[in-house]
C-alpha cells in the first residue's frame, strides 16, 4: 500500500514525521510532500505532488486554510482514500473528493496504524 503524506516534515516533533516513521515500520511505501525539501529515513520530501496514479491513501497534515491550493492536484492524483487527520477536517475538500469517487475519513493515521485499522 502506497501512502502520500501531504504536509510531510523532517521535524521529529511533527505528527506527519511520526506518521511517516510508523507507516514505514508497518511496511508501507511512502511518498512525502511538504513545504520544504528534505528527507525522512532516505525518503525524499518533495515540494509538489508527483504524477503517480498508484497512491492508495493520501493522509493530510495541512490545516484547512492551507489545503485549497492542493485541491486540483489531489483530485487529479485520485487516491483511493483521503484521511483528514485531527485539525485538518475540511468539508469542502471532503465533498469534492467524494464527488470524484475518493473515499474520505476523519481519523488519525497514527491511531489507525496502532489499532490495526489502517488497511480497512
Amino acid at each position: 500500500m502506497k501512502t502520500l503524506i501531504l504536509g510531510a516534515s523532517e521535524n521529529p516533533e511533527r505528527y506527519a514525521h511520526k506518521a511517516t516513521l510508523q507507516l514505514l515500520a508497518h511496511g508501507h511505501e511512502v511518498v512525502l510532500v511538504g513545504k520544504a525539501e528534505g528527507s525522512v529515513l532516505d525518503n525524499p520530501i518533495l515540494k509538489t505532488l508527483p504524477a503517480q496514479t498508484d497512491i492508495d491513501t493520501l493522509t493530510l497534515y495541512l490545516a484547512p486554510q492551507n489545503q485549497k491550493m492542493w485541491y486540483d492536484a489531489i483530485l487529479k492524483l485520485k487516491p483511493k482514500r483521503l484521511i483528514f487527520n485531527p485539525d485538518t477536517e475540511n468539508p469542502e475538500l471532503a465533498s469534492l473528493a467524494e464527488e470524484a469517487g475518493i473515499a474520505t475519513t476523519e481519523a488519525c493515521t497514527l491511531v489507525l496504524l496502532a489499532t490495526g485499522q489502517y488497511e480497512s
